[in-house]
C-alpha cells in the first residue's frame, strides 16, 4: 500500500525534510539541522509541526444525540463548556485502551482528534454508538501545531486574538476570509496551539509563520523527544489495548461522574483497580548515562519487574529519560532499579514525571 501524503508533503521535501513512513503517511522525521537542535529550538523559541496525519473527526447533533459516546469514552460530556477540550481514552470491554484522543465541545457537536494509526478503527467504534450519518472525517483539513514559549506572540501576529485563549480551550477565527479553528494545546510540554485549517491554505500559512526568524519546522523525531520529556504517552508504545487507565497512571483522565457511575465499557475492571490497586504502573525512569529503548527489561536485583515502553536522550535535561511499566510495589519515586541494555545491567531510579516541566497558560 502506498503511503499517504499530507498537504505539506512537497513543502517538506523542498526544505530538506527527511521523509519516512509513519502510520501510513510519508512524514518528516527531521530537517537538515537535526533532531537535537530542533528539540532545543522548540524549548527556547517556537516550532511548527505538521500533524495532519492525525484524524480530525466530527460528531454533529444535540447533547442528547452525542451522549452515547460516554459508553466507550469515560468523559463527562455535559460538564464540558463550549470550545473546551479534554484528553480522554477510548475504552474496550477488557478495560484496555483502544486509543487516546482529544475531544472538544463546539457549537453543534463535538470535534475529536484521533491518532493516525488508529483513526479508522476508532471511527468504526464510535459509529457503533453514534449514528454514522451524524459523523464526518475531515480529509480536507490539515492540523498544524505551533509550540514553544514564543508561539503565542508569533501566532497572534497572524491570527489576532489567539493570545486570549487559555490552555485546552479553542475558538473559531478567520484567516484569508476562511474559517479556521484554533485550540491552545499541544503535545510537547510547551505552551502552544493547534490550528485546524483547509489543506489549500496550509502551505501559505506555514510560510507566513516562518517569516519570523524565531520559528522553525520541526519533525517527528523532536516531537517524540519533547513529549517524552513532558511525560506524555505515545499510543502503541506506552498505551495499548491490554493496558488500563489505572495501570497507565491516567486515572485523572476519567471524569468523576464516570468513575462513580461506571457506565462505560470495561468499567468493572477499572473500578476494581481504582479500589484495590493495579499490579503494574506507568512510571518515569532516569539513569545517568545509559539510554534504554523500548523493550529494555527492568530489574530489581534478580527479579524482572517491568519493561521500558519509551526511551531516549532528553536534550533539555541533557541525559537519558525513559518511561515504562513496573510492578506496583517498586513504583515509588526514588526506587533503585536496573535497566538491561544490550545484555548489561545499568543503575537507574524511578523518577516522577515530567522530566522537564513548564507551566501552561490557564
Amino acid at each position: 500500500m502506498t503511503d499517504l501524503k499530507t498537504a505539506l508533503y512537497d513543502f517538506h521535501v523542498s526544505v530538506g525534510g527527511k521523509m519516512v513512513p509513519f502510520a501510513g503517511y510519508q512524514m518528516p522525521v527531521q530537517y537538515p539541522e537535526g533532531i537535537m537542535k530542533e528539540h532545543l529550538h522548540v524549548r527556547a523559541n517556537a516550532g511548527i509541526f505538521d500533524v495532519s496525519h492525525m484524524g480530525q473527526f466530527s460528531i454533529y447533533g444535540t447533547e442528547e444525540e452525542y451522549l452515547p459516546l460516554e459508553k466507550i469514552v469515560p468523559i463527562d460530556l455535559k460538564s464540558l463548556n463550549n470550545n473546551q477540550s479534554k484528553y480522554t481514552v477510548l475504552m474496550n470491554k477488557d478495560g484496555g485502551i483502544d486509543d487516546d484522543l482529544i475531544i472538544t465541545k463546539v457549537e453543534g457537536g463535538l470535534n475529536i482528534v484521533l491518532n493516525a494509526a488508529c483513526k479508522h478503527h476508532d471511527i468504526k467504534r464510535i459509529q457503533e454508538v453514534i449514528d454514522p450519518s451524524k459523523t464526518k472525517l475531515h480529509e480536507d483539513l490539515s492540523l498544524i501545531a505551533i509550540q514553544g514559549p514564543k508561539a503565542v506572540k508569533i501566532l497572534d501576529n497572524i491570527i489576532s486574538g489567539v493570545s486570549a485563549l487559555t490552555f485546552m480551550n479553542g475558538s473559531r477565527f478567520k484567516l484569508n476570509n476562511e474559517d479556521i479553528y484554533v485550540t491552545r494545546s499541544g503535545y510537547t510540554g510547551e505552551d502552544g496551539f493547534e490550528v485546524s485549517i483547509k489543506n489549500s491554505l496550509t502551505e501559505k500559512f506555514c510560510k507566513a509563520l516562518l517569516e519570523d526568524h524565531n520559528v522553525k519546522l520541526i519533525g517527528l523525531g523532536a516531537r517524540d523527544s519533547l513529549r517524552l520529556e513532558a511525560g506524555l504517552c505515545l499510543y502503541g508504545h506506552d498505551l495499548d489495548t491490554k493496558t488500563t487507565p489505572v495501570e497507565a497512571s491516567l486515572t485523572w483522565a476519567l471524569s468523576k461522574k464516570n468513575k462513580e457511575e461506571g457506565n462505560f465499557l470495561g468499567a468493572s475492571i477499572v473500578k476494581d483497580q481504582i479500589k484495590n490497586g493495579a499490579l503494574k504502573k506507568r512510571v518515569g525512569i532516569k539513569s545517568e548515562k545509559t539510554i534504554a529503548r523500548e523493550g529494555s527489561k527492568v530489574f530489581k536485583g534478580d527479579k524482572e519487574i517491568g519493561v521500558v515502553t519509551s526511551g531516549g536522550f532528553g536534550p533539555s535535561v541533557n541525559g537519558p529519560v525513559a518511561m515504562g511499566y513496573v510492578l506496583k510495589e517498586f513504583s515509588n519515586e526514588g526506587e533503585d532499579l536496573e535497566l538491561e541494555v544490550r545484555g548489561k545491567r545499568h543503575t537507574a531510579k524511578i523518577f516522577k514525571m515530567p522530566f522537564f516541566k513548564k507551566s501552561y497558560v490557564k
